[in-house]
């Protein structure tokens, strides 16, 4: 039996606040992943079950290996569907911010969801939350991904009964996701007991995997074999990983939205490294979106605050910094320069 996840105040918020509304929004953050997607549909299956009516959005579109996902077709893009999300927004009395620790991480939606009248509550295992302003906030930077943690609200709530196969596969996809495939950040022995949970839902987890990692294309594949072979660069002894991927480089490997994932966490695999960092020109402003991996208690998370205007999780972190190329090579340069003396304790093996 699971533990509660939820202390009796939060319970009791959770439970009026659901009780009360009749129309919810459910959002998460821009650049949509596993977690954000899982979770939102997740919650979306056990919010339908109880009668509500449910709108689910994202700011901009998922990665096209996510989209196999059970209701993800009927997820609307704010970037593509704009005024459909901004009404859905208004007509909302509750509001769920998932698998983000404050509103401006919608960006483009930031502004309407901040100024909406609804009641908002954030769900979340980021670090420091946002608190003002919301009449709910749960947060467990410990737990594994958002998914997880609406899996155990869920559950705390009486409601694994309800639970669906379908949303079921979305929660399993977005824990799957968030710890590469149970590889960090799973060490938990109660994540087991989730994913034992979820397959009692008869879902498959095989299929599950090769729906996200085995759909890429030929060019991904190509991609990847070019990123590897001419672009990454080992630092520090080999102990810090960097490549850069340009909108050109990615005009020539036709590169589409999720073509990347997990590309960063590749170089780690070489023995004693314990960073990778990938710098990427985003497709649609003029930032270098940032990606950051780390092994054992390299505290990646700190780097990105420090160094690329973004956080995240001690093994897993991003941010982005501004136009040109050049420059964000030299802010990381300078960031493994400055974090050098923790690549030598108690390092890879």
């Amino acid at each position: 039996m699971l533990r509660p996840i939820l202390t009796n105040k939060e319970l009791i918020q959770l439970m009026e606040l659901i009780k009360e509304s009749k129309s919810i929004f459910i959002c998460g953050h821009r650049g949509p992943d596993g977690d954000a997607m899982g979770s939102a549909l997740g919650w979306k299956d056990y919010l339908q079950a109880l009668g509500k009516e449910v709108f689910v959005a994202m700011p901009n579109p998922c990665p096209d290996f996510l989209r196999w996902m059970p209701g993800a077709q009927q997820v609307k893009f704010y970037t593509e569907s704009a005024a459909e999300v901004s009404s859905a927004i208004k007509k909302a009395d509750l509001l769920f911010l998932l698998d983000m620790n404050e509103a401006s991480r919608t960006q483009e939606m930031a502004a309407e969801i901040t100024s909406c009248k609804a009641k908002k509550v954030i769900i979340d295992h980021h670090l420091n939350p946002a608190t003002e302003g919301y009449a709910c906030v749960v947060s467990r930077p410990k737990i594994s991904s958002t998914s997880e943690l609406i899996l155990r609200i869920i559950y705390q709530l009486g409601g694994y009964g309800r639970l669906t196969r379908a949303a079921a596969a979305c929660i399993y996809t977005g824990m799957m996701t968030d710890t590469g495939a149970f590889t960090y950040n799973s060490n938990d022995p109660e994540l087991y007991q989730c994913i034992s949970l979820l397959l009692g839902k008869h879902i498959d987890k095989d299929r599950i995997y090769r729906n996200v990692y085995h759909t890429y294309s030929e060019h991904r594949l190509r991609l990847q074999g070019y990123i590897l072979h001419q672009k990454l660069e080992f630092l520090e002894g080999r102990r810090a990983a960097l490549f850069t991927l340009t909108r050109e480089e990615m005009k020539e490997f036709h590169f589409i939205r999720g073509d990347i994932e997990g590309v960063v966490n590749m170089p780690l695999q070489v023995k004693g490294t314990r960073l990778s960092i990938s710098l990427r020109e985003d497709t649609e402003k003029d930032v270098i979106r940032v990606s950051l991996r780390s092994v054992d208690n390299f505290p990646c998370n700190k780097m990105a605050e420090e160094f690329f205007n973004g956080g995240g999780h001690l093994n897993a972190s991003g941010g982005e910094l501004p136009f040109p190329m050049e420059e964000a090579i030299n802010t990381a340069r300078r960031a493994v320069e400055a974090y050098k003396h923790l690549f030598y304790d108690n390092p890879a093996h």
